[in-house]
C-alpha cells in the first residue's frame, strides 16, 4: 500500500478481518459481514522508524491496543470492498501525518514596540478606572 511517494507499506504487515456491522440495515445486517477491522502492528513493523512509531502511537489514541496494534474499524459503507478501501485510506492518512516531523518550537520575545503598546494600553485602562473611582461632590 502506497502511503507517500517515498514510503510504501507492504500488504503482509496488514491484517484485514470482516465482521458484522452494527446499526440499521434490515435483515441483511445479521447475515453479511461487511464491516472491516484493519490491524497494523506498529511496534513490530520493520517499515517504520522509531520516531515515526512513537508519533503514530501518540496520534492513534484509543485505537491503539496495549500490545501496540493499531485497529481501524470501517463500517460506513454497505460493501466489504468500500469499507476496506475506507480503512486503508484512513490508515494511510494517519501514517502520512506521523511521517511529518514536527517543527521544533523556537522561543521568541515580543518586540520593543509591542511591549510599549501593551504598557500604553494598560495605562489608558488604569486611567479610565481611576476616573470611575472618583466620587462626585454634591454640596447642594
Amino acid at each position: 500500500m502506497e502511503i507517500a511517494p517515498s514510503f510504501i507499506l507492504p500488504d503482509n504487515e496488514l491484517t484485514v478481518t470482516f465482521v458484522r456491522s452494527s446499526g440499521p440495515g434490515g435483515q441483511n445486517v445479521n447475515k453479511v459481514a461487511t464491516a472491516v477491522q484493519l490491524r497494523f502492528d506498529v511496534r513490530n513493523s520493520p517499515s517504520l522508524t522509531e520516531d515515526v512509531k512513537a508519533r503514530l502511537v501518540r496520534m492513534a489514541g484509543k485505537r491503539m491496543t496495549s500490545d501496540g496494534v493499531l485497529i481501524i474499524e470501517a463500517k460506513r459503507y454497505h460493501t466489504q470492498e468500500q469499507n476496506r478501501t475506507d480503512a486503508e485510506l484512513r490508515l494511510a492518512a494517519l501514517i502520512q501525518k506521523a511521517l511529518v516531523k514536527p517543527k521544533k518550537r523556537r522561543a521568541t520575545k515580543p518586540s520593543a514596540s509591542a511591549r510599549a503598546k501593551r504598557v500604553e494600553t494598560k495605562k489608558r485602562r488604569g486611567a479610565i478606572k481611576r476616573i470611575r473611582q472618583s466620587k462626585p461632590n454634591h454640596d447642594a
